[in-house]
């Protein structure tokens, strides 16, 4: 049944999902919210709910644009049922915001298979990961993809090397003049912080353990076979294939390193994580095995809601 809705791209799956993040988005909420309900608070969490939206057809934008997938949209419907698996990505709105930046800046990266106005996309690629950090500063991490698709483009003109930098120095001159304007003061806008920290004990509850050990365990199965499919995709292709998984690791990293072990951290793995799952569901032939697959990424935090619904109550 579930194959079956999200098999093909139809304008109903992107209302599902939409509601399906709406849970989300509320199941987060529930019981820790202690703001009054006024009209500035809706509008927050309308904002935030809405960036949350326009980073799932983001990424169905740079997935349909470069053939990541088939025709379907399980890469939305993984998406949505990440959210609500680890609900508290929903509540940072610096990382959310940072995330959407970082996949304007990946849907860029991806652009540069075509060799059109490169300068033009590298500079737009940079600008919008250094405007992720300015908000979450490990979203900087991600400017690693940008040398890493130069690399494996073998692109060797200098002066493509030479704007991403630029870019960068851009938003750092910008956030500087807007910091001495507003603050006073020449960094506080710019929100650098290197702390990192390996206390994973804020994981310590059902929901994160069941959570972590789901998406590490189909993760890492399904990166065995998306790994192996690269060779068998278009040539012009395989570099964006490559980047989703550098894309990956990127955010594994920034899970690992964070300081503030909140959950939201994740968010930045659902993306490359969703296109590598879909990529592997799509090579399953049984119809009944693909069924029961997408039925546990489905059940799981269902479950887990009800749970934590009832522990409260």
């Amino acid at each position: 049944m579930i194959t079956s809705i999200f098999s093909k791209s139809r304008p109903i799956n992107f209302v599902i999902v939409f509601f399906v993040m709406l849970l989300a988005f509320f199941s987060a909420r529930i019981g820790i919210t202690k703001e009054p309900i006024t009209l500035l608070f809706v509008s927050k969490q309308l904002v935030l709910l809405f960036t949350c939206y326009f980073s799932l057809l983001l990424l169905n934008f740079i997935v349909s644009k470069n053939s990541l997938t088939k025709l379907n949209n399980y890469e939305i419907l993984l998406f949505s049922l990440f959210l609500l698996l680890i609900p508290a990505t929903t509540l940072n709105a610096n990382i959310l915001f940072s995330n959407f930046f970082v996949l304007l800046g990946l849907r860029r990266i991806m652009s540069l298979r075509s060799h059109k106005s490169e300068k033009t996309k590298l500079f737009d690629a940079s600008f919008w990961i250094a405007i992720a950090a300015l908000f979450y500063f490990w979203a900087i991490l991600f400017f690693v993809l940008i040398l890493l698709a130069l690399a494996l483009y073998s692109d060797n003109d200098i002066r493509h090397w030479i704007i991403p930098f630029v870019a960068v120095a851009t938003v750092f001159i910008i956030s500087v003049g807007v910091s001495i304007i507003v603050h006073n003061n020449y960094f506080e806008t710019l929100n650098i912080s290197t702390a990192f920290s390996y206390d994973f004990s804020g994981f310590n509850s059902l929901q994160f353990i069941v959570a972590i050990t789901l998406l590490l365990s189909f993760g890492v199965w399904s990166s065995v076979f998306y790994l192996q499919n690269i060779k068998k995709q278009k040539k012009a292709y395989r570099t964006s294939f490559k980047i989703v998984i550098f894309a990956g690791v990127v955010a594994f990293f920034i899970v690992f390193q964070v300081p503030n072990k909140t959950g939201s951290e994740f968010l930045f793995l659902f993306a490359p994580l969703s296109i590598i799952i879909t990529n592997y569901i799509e090579t399953i032939n049984e119809k009944w095995f693909k069924e029961v697959f997408l039925s546990i990424l489905l059940l799981t935090p269902i479950v887990l809601l009800m749970l934590q619904f009832f522990s409260k109550s």
